[in-house]
């Protein structure tokens, strides 16, 4: 097959899309995959493109990893599906396995299809348990776009445009984003992780006694892979103990290995109350869990939240080979290793790189943040981007202002397969901010 004959296919299909497919979907690029491997996409027209992005970190093991490969060939051989008209083992073993790898406070799980639906699941539950209707979220949160998980969200107003009247009783105070809202030197203490903004918003807006839950990435992601300073996390446990408020944990981009840690709450040693995984879990295939403490989860009474494709027995058994991958191959670690490998190298280049404002993530999920004369600049990161997709890497953003580029590559990537991505994204950065 020729170049061109490669081009035309990839054209044909980017047109039968265009008539087919919502516009809904706003693509990252027009590649057309046909093929995957580990950290590889191959693309109709012929190219072998390195996968810095998984899929929006879900593929944390690479692409048809063999033991969730096998895991999901032998399931389908015996059981696809049963619902909630019976039990089946897998299920349960599964719920098993993510009950060992969560903070030992959390003991029960809830199966579902996505992180959205997750996060719908956990306000439910917060509400029923608590009694309570009002829940706290954070400017640049993402935890999803069904409708209570948008009236959560706020990292980009488009997600919101002509979308409302939204969820009442939702109340949002900053996120410690301490390169975007502070001011105060590096071995100072942060006032929004102090809880000062928790304080002005009960002193003045809502009654501490009438909120039911917190809900808090522990790393922001679309909000622009925000790290925020260590006290923070434990300042929301503190205030939800001393107010009976239930802390969520919406570990869906930053869960199952990609921080270094199984889980981004184990950096400061936080128990939340609830916890919603999805993305990562199955490696590819659609399942999402929240994870609760028994006593929570209890309030719940049979047929009053359910799913009817949560716990599909084909993505349980995903689910299981990934969360024994995990730790079988100590993957955590090896993230936690190459993550620090990674941003060592792209510090070196804010010496040469000026508009390169910060650099910040935790394991493999790191975030390059792109200034102009101390404003976002999105041009840039886009240009970025581009020119690592022409090079063969590709990127994502993020950001309210898409102005941070993301490196999301597989946990499981060979170190010279990172090293080249990374060569690849220097080049592509040089070229963008030499024009």
């Amino acid at each position: 097959m020729t170049q061109t004959d490669g081009s035309n296919r990839a054209a044909v299909w980017q047109d039968r899309d265009s008539e087919v497919i919502s516009h809904a979907y706003s693509r990252y690029s027009n590649l057309v995959v046909e093929s995957a491997e580990g950290t590889h996409l191959h693309t109709v027209d012929g190219r072998d493109v390195l996968d810095f992005g998984c899929g929006i970190a879900v593929t944390n093991l690479g692409h048809r990893h063999p033991r969730v490969v096998a895991a999901v060939h032998a399931q389908v051989d015996k059981l696809w599906h049963t619902s909630v008209t019976a039990l089946h083992p897998t299920m349960i073993e599964a719920a098993q396995a993510l009950i060992d790898i969560a903070p030992p406070e959390l003991d029960q799980v809830f199966f579902s299809n996505s992180g959205a639906e997750a996060v719908e699941g956990a306000i439910k539950l917060a509400r029923r348990a608590t009694g309570r209707s009002d829940v706290i979220a954070f400017t640049g949160a993402f935890h999803g776009r069904t409708y209570g998980a948008l009236s959560l969200t706020a990292s980009k107003a488009r997600y919101r445009e002509h979308m409302g009247p939204f969820l009442p009783g939702v109340h949002r105070v900053r996120y410690a984003y301490c390169f975007r809202y502070c001011s105060h030197a590096s071995d100072e203490q942060c006032s929004i992780a102090s809880g000062e903004d928790l304080r002005l918003l009960f002193s003045t807006s809502v009654p501490p006694d009438s909120v039911a839950a917190i809900i808090v990435e522990p790393i922001q992601g679309e909000g622009g892979f925000i790290v925020p300073p260590p006290e923070f996390l434990p300042m929301l446990r503190r205030i939800c103990d001393e107010q009976g408020i239930l802390l969520i944990a919406d570990e869906v981009q930053t869960g199952l290995g990609r921080t270094g840690r199984m889980f981004a709450v184990e950096h400061t040693d936080t128990a939340p109350d609830i916890m919603c995984v999805a993305k990562a879990l199955g490696n590819g295939l659609p399942i999402a869990a929240i994870v609760a403490r028994h006593d929570v989860m209890r309030h719940w009474q049979p047929g009053e939240h359910g799913t009817t494709y949560g716990g599909n027995a084909v993505a349980c058994a995903a689910a299981l080979a990934v969360i024994e991958t995990m730790r079988r191959d100590r993957i955590p670690e090896r993230a936690a290793v190459l993550g620090r490998r990674a941003i060592e190298r792209v510090r070196t280049w804010q010496r040469q790189v000026s508009a390169l404002g910060d650099v910040r993530g935790a394991g493999l999920m790191i975030g390059l943040e792109f200034m102009d004369d101390g404003r976002p600049d999105g041009e840039l990161a886009e240009r970025v981007q581009r020119n690592a997709l022409d090079r063969g890497v590709l990127l994502l953003t993020c950001g309210p202002d898409d102005n941070v580029v993301r490196l999301l590559p597989p946990l499981t990537i060979p170190e010279d397969e990172l090293d080249r991505g990374l060569d690849i994204i220097e080049a592509a950065i040089m070229d963008a901010v030499a024009r």
